[in-house]
């Protein structure tokens, strides 16, 4: 894979099934380097093959094998249309449809053919949606601009508006810019009749103009206060949603919401109860059909800042008059994601991650967990309608698939695939990984993996550092390693101590101890690896990493100078001017790196800059919130200082997320820097 190949990368939304259980659809989303932006359609894929041709996803670009019947097909044209949901009775799938520099709105699709129907025309856009029981109503979340704001006025530009007074301790979000004057609200709306007549628009009279007539139903707005809110669900009857409302913390508490249970009846507004839950952080409900509530949670300790490799688990509150959580899942063990998924007969469906890899499972009521995935898949998103489950996957070789997985756990878990979006991908050339175990230096297992070029011969090789440092890498495919290695590099990457996936004790390691065996774990990698395979030159290294792998590469070039190059990339690289300027600044340095002026110093790479002496590329987004600029800004005008070969390479208009989801041409051209500097720094042959 090139840098050219990003439009191949065809990635899958989180599945919707039709009630029936024999079809689910999809969206599927690609990078466009012409539109500069994502583009993308919703995909019909069947679930029950009709063919007798073997497996699913064994031929044609977008899978499917046997009678035409089982092959996936396209079934909307907008430019980005995304997120799926069947409404209960399975006659209309609602989605959201966002325009060329447009924000997305709510859209709704007769399932038996027809054009969509426009539901929302909400000025910043809608984030996301729930189907009421009855199917009668749709909740969304939507931002609420304060007047003045975000063109609410016509002619106000942005330079224009007044000043803001701010008195939390958060006032941005990384992507999103200002949040408290556009906080995010709970409407209610009523799903439009899809073959009513369409709205016509009456031209002026004699009179004067006409009044134009709505072309969307008017939603009402159920939450009131001007908080953050997410996490919709109705209750079994239709009556109430719970939503989760962001509730202001202190200095050094990490972000936390509460859960507020507000009724939906004629009259009511705002309001409601809070559902008490102790010391837990909800991340993402559901409401069972009895009734009971799941909540997957984070415990934050009574000071609601201990949230340092965490897990999250899962609770389930089952009686409103005692709402006495009552924990399923145990947090040091099984990292849970995903949002809970209430089957017919109790339990839910969520995701589980292990050792790179992201299974399925199912939860019952007494805590019982049945793993019904295997293998190297990642998977990222699941439904259920009519007793099938289909999940949204990746795996070696697809950036994202669709299959069917026995509900039961039968049949080794071995999902049977109904799609290959990734084909043309894997025609352009993709190199599979291979698993590596390095035991370290103190006797700990270091998990990763090592990709080589084809061919003879030894090759340059690349220290890839993640970011997090709460993450990990994955078996799935990666375009950062697929591109290097296409340019003729080894790349060896691995999850040290303080990485996701391996228990809560494998990521507490480095709690305030953070450039000290997470060093040691990648440099030994690299030297396992090294040793493991003779197609790795260890005379010509690179390290390269993004955010704590931005860290991680900063600090290891200030005690390791064996490498020939270096990249920091969006680096978390001064953690005391982290506080304050980061829109998690006022909780993350002080939990990972401690409040101690000693010990903060102690795990800067910015206080260790003048030791490096290796030649370093800088690079970052001119709209990074949760790694500022200045971060970079300073490291590279210390090692200029200190008359380290160095460069800045500063992307506008991007944030954090640049070489996840920023504009193509943008993601081409860091590729094409990042060639750059190894040429000259690392050349191949």
């Amino acid at each position: 894979m090139q840098a050219a190949d990003l439009p191949l990368i065809r990635t899958v939304s989180r599945p919707a099934v039709h009630p029936d259980g024999t079809w689910a659809v999809v969206a599927v989303t690609r990078p466009d380097l012409d539109a500069d932006a994502a583009v993308g359609q919703l995909w019909r894929v069947p679930l029950v093959s009709t063919g007798s041709a073997g497996s699913a996803g064994s031929a044609g670009s977008a899978g499917g094998a046997g009678s035409t019947g089982d092959t996936p097909r396209r079934i909307t044209r907008g430019f980005r249309d995304t997120e799926p949901r069947f409404s209960p009775d399975g006659a209309l799938v609602a989605f959201l449809r966002a325009e060329p520099q447009a924000a997305a709105q709510l859209w709704v699709l007769p399932t038996d053919g027809g054009e969509a129907v426009q539901v929302t025309d909400r000025k910043l856009g809608v984030t996301d949606f729930r189907w009421s029981p009855d199917g009668k109503r749709l909740a969304f979340l939507s931002r609420e601009p304060a007047p003045g704001r975000y063109g609410s006025v016509e002619g106000i530009a942005p330079g224009a508006e007044g000043p803001r007074r701010i008195t939390e301790w958060s006032w941005t979000r990384n992507g999103l810019g200002y949040h408290r004057d556009r906080p995010q609200h709970a409407f209610l709306v009523d799903v439009p009749e899809v073959d009513a007549e369409p709205v016509v628009q009456p031209v002026p009279t004699a009179q004067g103009p006409a009044e134009p007539r709505p072309t969307v139903p008017e939603p009402r707005r159920v939450t009131t206060d001007d908080v953050d809110h997410s996490g919709i669900a109705f209750t079994p009857d239709g009556g109430s949603i719970a939503v989760l409302a962001e509730r202001e913390q202190g200095a050094g508490q990490a972000f936390r919401s509460i859960l507020r249970v507000l009724p939906l009846g004629a009259g009511a507004a705002g309001g409601g109860s809070e559902v008490e839950l102790g010391e837990l952080g909800p991340q993402a409900i559901a409401f069972g059909p009895g009734g009971e509530l799941y909540v997957l949670a984070q415990d934050l300790g009574p000071e609601g800042k201990d949230f340092v490799a965490r897990n999250a688990a899962l609770y389930v509150v089952s009686a409103w008059a005692d709402p006495e959580p009552r924990r399923l899942t145990d947090p040091e063990t099984q990292e849970l994601g995903g949002e809970p998924l209430p089957l017919a007969d109790g339990g839910v469906l969520l995701a589980l991650a292990s050792r790179g890899t992201q299974q399925l499972v199912r939860i019952a009521d007494d805590g019982v967990t049945t793993q019904l995935t295997s293998g190297d898949v990642v998977v990222s998103g699941f439904d259920v309608g009519g007793g099938t489950v289909a999940v949204a996957y990746g795996d070696p070789g697809s950036y994202g698939e669709l299959a069917v997985v026995d509900l039961t756990g039968a049949g080794g878990g071995e999902p049977r695939r109904r799609t290959d979006f990734s084909a043309p991908l894997r025609a352009a050339g993709v190199v599979t990984p291979t698993e590596l175990t390095v035991t370290g230096r103190d006797g700990y297992p270091v998990h990763g993996w090592v990709a080589v070029p084809e061919g003879t011969g030894t090759h340059p090789t690349l220290l890839m550092i993640h970011g997090g440092p709460y993450a990990s890498y994955d078996v799935g495919l990666f375009d950062e390693t697929q591109v290097l290695v296409d340019a003729g590099y080894a790349v060896v990457y691995c999850n040290p101590r303080g990485s996701a996936g391996y228990g809560q004790a494998h990521g507490r390691t480095i709690r305030q101890a953070m450039g000290t065996v997470d060093l040691n774990d990648v440099l030994d990698f690299l030297d396992g690896a090294v040793a493991a395979d003779g197609r790795l030159d260890g005379s010509r290294v690179g390290v390269l990493g993004g955010s704590y792998g931005g860290y991680l590469t900063a600090w290891t070039i200030a005690h390791d100078h064996r490498f020939a190059g270096a990249i920091v990339e969006r680096g978390f690289l001064d953690p005391d001017a982290f506080f304050g300027t980061s829109d998690i600044g006022s909780f993350f340095g002080l939990e990972y790196v401690g409040e101690k002026p000693e010990r903060v110093v102690a795990q800067s790479p910015q206080a260790v800059a003048g030791q490096v002496t290796t030649p370093t590329l800088v690079l970052h987004s001119e709209l990074d919130l949760r790694c500022p600029l200045s971060q970079a800004e300073r490291y590279y005008s210390t090692l200029k200082q200190h008359g380290v070969e160095t460069e800045l390479v500063v992307f506008p208009g991007e944030n954090h997320e640049l070489s996840r989801s920023g504009r193509p041409r943008h993601r081409q051209q860091r590729f094409e820097v990042i060639l750059d500097w190894w040429k000259r720094h690392l050349p191949v042959g």
